[in-house]
């Protein structure tokens, strides 16, 4: 996986890193990815997994996956948002 990462962290710009996954995952591994991090944000509000299954048709059992992982993951989603909300800013 470090192999993996250290692409990732060789990529300049956003096109491509969208072109890289574009070429790695299929389809519905994208999608599947983006759903996941489509809902970050809101648990991270404490927006109730109800609600941001109303608001985004993500299943009720990924974003429960997402927020287990948000508790006692590696720490990687806590780092890209935290880089996403200062570049926001």
């Amino acid at each position: 996986m470090g192999s993996l990462a250290a692409a990732f962290a060789g990529l300049r710009s956003t096109a491509q890193i969208k072109a890289f996954l574009e070429d790695l995952c299929t389809p519905a591994e994208l999608e599947s990815m983006t759903d996941r991090w489509r809902v970050v944000p809101l648990l991270a509000e404490g927006v109730p997994y109800r609600e941001i299954h109303e608001r985004t048709a993500v299943s009720v059992t990924t974003i429960g996956r997402v927020a287990r992982t948000l508790e006692r993951g590696a720490g990687g989603y806590a780092a890209a948002m935290a880089r996403h909300t200062k570049r926001s800013r």
